[in-house]
């Protein structure tokens, strides 16, 4: 009896416990009720059994189409040297998910709801070329989703993505970088990828002081890949960009040429003058420096020669040629020290260079450098015999010297009215003697001067031709290095 009377009264005190939670709850169910929002209802009433980890779609034969668009907004960065490129885009993504879908007439005309993207299915489109890690995703923006269960969904992204570079006209050269994007997991069949109607919006882009962005295009591929029999398509966006080159220009182009002009100078310099080398070793370390500057910005690769490179490679070149012309100059100039003539070949090849730089040759065009020395004796010979008759005519009134053909002849008397010529004879064959000592030293001297003259002339007329033969190099290395060649550059994309 006082145990069933123990069981009915835990059975009471059961329902009574049942009673006041059922009360506290239908409290608290009609006072949320009243507070809660069209949104929240719509949201709740969404994520109800709603499962992200599984596409959206009923029919499991139905694939999802993805449409996919950027918003491209800055070039950050072109490391040439790792070939990657950094981009800062809005990566617009759109697809229809039939597990959101409403009646707007339900929830007060409400056609548009924002639902943060961890809480429904999102495509998993990745980078195929990224350089980064994958450590991390895309910014966990709110997808917009319609009535229609149609939803957008645009996170900012920076990506870095690889970028074969051709540096071949460098700095006048043009890239064109790839963003191949698409799923990862899921083929054609099951994710299909589209590029949307306006696949690529400019209008919030902001231009980058080294590159000029000249044209994005979007392609569609379908690609079949060796672990799988399923196509798997992506949308692959081609980024055309053109360096600017007016830094380039004012910091390594100008001063270039203006070392090559500098190396110009040198050869109006004397060829005795050894300032000359001085000169073409240290325009020749600076053009190092610059080849050192543009190396350390360019790819270790042996694919691509770049064009300032071939610039700087050939005016160093010129420059040692020059260095080597200053060199050779400088020894024909010293060689007339040993007081030996020019060789005939090497005289009739000095002659013909002096053609070709319309030089007028003083010396060796002589065919005999005797008759330079025999002119001057002469002039020297009268000169000689003008001061010693007017120093003895009016005393011994006699003509001492007589000139023929150049030589001297022998004294004769000619007055008879005046004191005998023996008794100065010997005054006068001292006299003589003397002169003739003078003479001799006076040939040797012009002589000697002589070959020193044709051996200058003939380096000055080396120096001259190896001049014009730098500038005529120069003047079309820069031309069609620098000007021609960019111009026959072409873009494939």
């Amino acid at each position: 009896m006082v145990a069933d009377w123990a069981q009915c009264f835990m059975a009471t005190m059961a329902l009574l416990k049942f009673y006041i939670v059922y009360a506290e709850y239908e409290i608290c169910f009609n006072k949320s009720s009243r507070q809660i929002t069209d949104e929240q209802r719509l949201f709740m009433v969404l994520m109800k059994d709603y499962d992200r980890n599984t596409r959206p779609v009923f029919n499991a034969s139905h694939p999802v189409n993805v449409f996919m668009g950027i918003t491209l907004t800055q070039i950050f960065d072109v490391d040439e040297r790792n070939q990657v490129i950094t981009t800062n885009i809005w990566l617009d993504q759109e697809w229809d998910d039939e597990k959101l879908t409403w009646d707007p007439v339900l929830y007060n005309g409400l056609e548009m709801l924002r639902i943060p993207c961890t809480n429904i299915w999102l495509p998993d489109i990745v980078l195929y070329n990224s350089a980064d890690d994958y450590t991390h995703g895309y910014m966990e923006a709110l997808s917009m989703v319609s009535n229609t269960g149609h939803v957008f969904w645009p996170p900012i992204v920076k990506l870095r993505s690889t970028c074969s570079l051709d540096i071949t006209y460098f700095p006048f050269d043009d890239q064109v970088c790839k963003m191949k994007m698409g799923s990862w997991a899921y083929d054609g069949l099951q994710v299909d990828i589209f590029n949307r109607s306006n696949p690529v919006d400019l209008s919030n882009f902001v231009s980058n002081g080294e590159w000029e962005l000249v044209n994005v295009k979007v392609v569609r591929n379908i690609v079949y890949y060796p672990c799988c029999s399923e196509p798997f398509p992506d949308v692959t966006f081609l980024i055309h960009i053109r360096r600017r080159t007016l830094y380039y220009t004012y910091n390594v182009i100008i001063p270039c040429i203006m070392l090559s002009i500098l190396t110009l100078l040198g050869f109006w310099m004397r060829p005795d003058s050894g300032e000359k080398v001085t000169l073409g070793l240290t325009v020749l370390l600076a053009f190092s420096v610059f080849m050192l500057l543009i190396a350390e910005n360019m790819p270790a690769t042996s694919s691509f020669v770049p064009l300032i490179g071939i610039y700087l490679t050939t005016v160093m070149a010129l420059t040692s040629l020059s260095v080597i012309s200053a060199v050779v100059a400088s020894n024909v100039n010293h060689r007339g020290s040993k007081e030996t003539r020019l060789p005939t070949c090497f005289r009739t090849f000095v002659t013909f260079l002096s053609r070709i730089v319309c030089m007028r040759l003083v010396y060796i065009k002589r065919e005999n450098p005797q008759e330079v020395r025999a002119v001057k004796m002469q002039v020297a010979m009268r000169d000689g015999y003008t001061g010693l008759k007017s120093t003895f005519s009016n005393d011994s009134g006699c003509n001492l010297i007589d000139y023929e053909n150049g030589e001297p002849a022998q004294m004769r008397s000619i007055s008879t009215n005046r004191r005998p010529q023996v008794e100065r004879s010997w005054e006068l064959e001292e006299i003589l003697r003397k002169l003739q000592v003078l003479i001799s030293k006076e040939e040797e001297r012009e002589k000697v001067d002589i070959i020193l003259k044709e051996w200058m002339e003939a380096a000055e007329v080396i120096d001259r031709f190896m001049f014009w033969i730098f500038v005529f190099w120069t003047f079309f290395a820069t031309i069609f290095i620098l000007l021609f060649m960019p111009m026959t550059k072409s873009v494939e994309t």
